[in-house]
């Protein structure tokens, strides 16, 4: 039993049994709040607290499957390809709005972290929020954050968006599959790409352009932004 915990089977073989719980329990209910990541995330800490492994153990799995999930991304651009007319279409549009997208996201953070006095190391540990965890913790090390901080933020906003995405899109009465997919992986990144795909091919494929452009403008953008708040 010892040598099977210390090993990577064991975290990899742990997160597909409580995601897949994750995933049954939402479609059975049909529920929004019972997100599978959530689900999962809540059902390991319970599982380990009450069968007295450390999190040590089950992290060396956990790394195996962080380690595959950039890869993992190339993925996306196969739905992307099969849109290339649809997005040279709207090429100026996606711009415009992913772009929108990353300057609403830094300035309600901003404005918030103001209103509530909050220390500027945890504003800027939560201006990667919407990005991909990689970019953010890169985000996060330029600006002198705490990474800790910008994961639990992203996991958190990315399962929010997931969430909420439907019923907002309900009420705004937001119909245009582009639409849809840039809003999801702009403000919710690879969580959003999977909600959104969820939706349609064409959502999933906005999506998944929309997290590497806002990415990367957040990257490049926020830096320079934060110097003229000094």
């Amino acid at each position: 039993m010892y040598n099977v915990l210390q090993t990577p089977i064991f975290g990899i073989v742990v997160s597909i049994v409580f995601y897949s719980i994750g995933v049954y329990i939402q479609k059975k209910t049909k529920l929004a709040v019972f997100n599978p990541l959530l689900l999962a995330i809540l059902g390991i800490i319970l599982f380990l607290k009450l069968s007295h492994i450390s999190y040590e153990s089950y992290k060396i799995g956990g790394d195996t499957i962080n380690f595959f999930l950039s890869p993992v991304t190339i993925v996306l651009a196969i739905p992307l390809y099969k849109q290339y007319d649809l997005l040279k279409k709207h090429l100026h549009e996606i711009i415009i709005g992913i772009t929108t997208g990353v300057l609403v996201s830094f300035a309600s953070i901003v404005v918030i972290s103001r209103l509530t006095n909050s220390n500027k190391l945890i504003m800027d540990s939560l201006l990667g929020k919407s990005i991909t965890t990689p970019m953010g913790i890169s985000l996060t090390s330029t600006l002198g954050g705490i990474e800790s901080v910008t994961i639990v933020a992203i996991i958190l906003t990315g399962i929010v968006g997931a969430m909420i995405a439907t019923p907002i899109f309900k009420f705004i009465n937001t119909k245009h599959p582009v639409s849809k997919g840039i809003a999801l992986g702009t403000a919710s990144h690879a969580l959003g790409t999977t909600k959104a795909l969820e939706l349609g091919e064409i959502e999933g494929a906005m999506s998944g352009l929309a997290i590497g452009i806002s990415g990367t403008i957040t990257v490049i953008l926020i830096p320079i932004l934060i110097n003229f708040l000094k």
